[in-house]
């Protein structure tokens, strides 16, 4: 099933999420349709407040081709992930998201980091990531907790995308997904 994607603006992007308890939910079914409408928008990441719901689950698969190494593909279910550590240098890159469409900004991140969360199956995993998988993990992790990319940003950027984000929460946007816009009329 694939979701409609809940636009900026929307109180549930700004909750933080509620722990699942195991068998209240059907995680592998809610997990295979996130990965679905994330396919759909051609998305890396997406977070269960992202399709309306306020819970701590986010799904995540990239393809990395980098020189000199074999592509790699990472898929993870992360259900009640914890973010034990971060580590390294901050770098810069240039982050978007299905929530709030067609604007990119530079964001700065640790390089590395520590997880603990469940897999669709309730098996639990402690592990390390970094690079562009820690990236897109923290951006999404950002999510069961309330917080969007455009958060990092400073006040003047802020200020010179108000007038696009509060277009995007009425719906004057354009994209070739489903969404659902707090403010369209």
């Amino acid at each position: 099933m694939i979701y409609p994607i809940v636009a900026y603006g929307d109180p549930v992007l700004r909750k933080e999420a509620q722990d699942i308890e195991k068998d209240s939910i059907d995680v592998k079914q809610l997990s295979q349709d996130m990965f679905e409408t994330m396919h759909e928008a051609n998305g890396v990441g997406l977070a269960a407040p992202q399709i309306g719901k306020s819970i701590r689950l986010f799904v995540v698969e990239v393809e990395l081709e980098e020189e000199d190494q074999e592509p790699f593909h990472f898929k993870r279910v992360f259900v009640n992930a914890e973010i034990i550590e971060e580590d390294g240098e901050d770098w810069p890159f240039e982050e978007g998201c299905l929530s709030i469409p067609n604007i990119r900004e530079e964001v700065m991140r640790p390089e590395k980091l520590k997880i603990r969360y469940f897999d669709e199956n309730w098996k639990e995993y402690e592990e390390e990531y970094d690079g562009m998988i820690a990236r897109v993990i923290q951006h999404e992790y950002d999510h069961i907790d309330g917080i969007l990319f455009t958060d990092y940003l400073s006040g003047l950027k802020k200020r010179l995308l108000k007038g696009k984000l509060a277009n995007i929460s009425k719906g004057k946007v354009d994209v070739d997904y489903r969404m659902k816009f707090p403010l369209k009329k």
